[in-house]
C-alpha cells in the first residue's frame, strides 16, 4: 500500500479537494514540482497550469489553478488558489475565446492607452493553462 498524506486544495469559491493523497504534481514559481509522503517542507507561489493528484488507492484526478500558494508540511498538503477549476469542468471554447480576446488587446494594445499588460497577460496566462489542462485530459487533440 502507497504512502498518503493529507492534501486539501481549496480557493475562494471552496474545496476542490480535501483527502489521502499518494502524490501531487503542481508547477511552483521555480518549476515543477512531485510531491510524495515524507517530502522536505516548503511553501511555493503557483502559476497558472495544473495541479494533477493522485488519490489514495490510485484514482487520478485534474484540477486547473490560475494561481496561488502551496504549502508543504510533515503529513500535509495545502494549495491556496486565486481560482481552482476541475478539469471536467473547463470550457473548451471558453478557453479559446478568451485566449483570443487577451491576445487582440495585446496586438492592438499600441492604439490604446487603456490597456492594463499586466492584467491582459495574467488573463492570456491563464487561458493558454486551461488549454493545456484541456489537452492534457485529452478533451481535444
Amino acid at each position: 500500500m502507497a504512502m498518503t498524506f493529507d492534501l486539501n486544495v481549496v480557493s475562494a469559491e471552496g474545496t476542490l479537494f480535501s483527502g489521502r493523497a499518494e502524490s501531487v504534481q503542481i508547477t511552483g514559481t521555480g518549476g515543477e514540482l512531485g510531491i510524495l509522503a515524507g517530502h522536505t517542507p516548503l511553501l511555493t507561489g503557483i502559476v497558472p497550469g495544473m495541479v494533477r493528484l493522485v488519490k489514495q488507492h490510485g484514482k487520478e484526478e485534474v484540477i486547473f489553478v490560475s494561481g496561488g500558494t502551496c504549502e508543504v508540511q510533515s503529513g500535509s498538503v495545502t494549495v491556496l488558489a486565486d481560482t481552482a477549476i476541475r478539469a471536467e469542468d473547463l470550457d473548451l471554447a471558453k478557453a479559446q475565446e478568451a485566449k483570443k480576446q487577451a491576445e487582440e488587446m495585446l496586438t492592438n494594445a499600441g492604439s490604446n492607452n487603456d490597456v492594463d499588460y499586466v492584467k491582459v497577460s495574467a488573463q492570456l496566462a491563464d487561458a493558454i493553462a486551461q488549454l493545456r489542462v484541456l489537452k492534457l485530459v485529452k478533451k481535444f487533440g
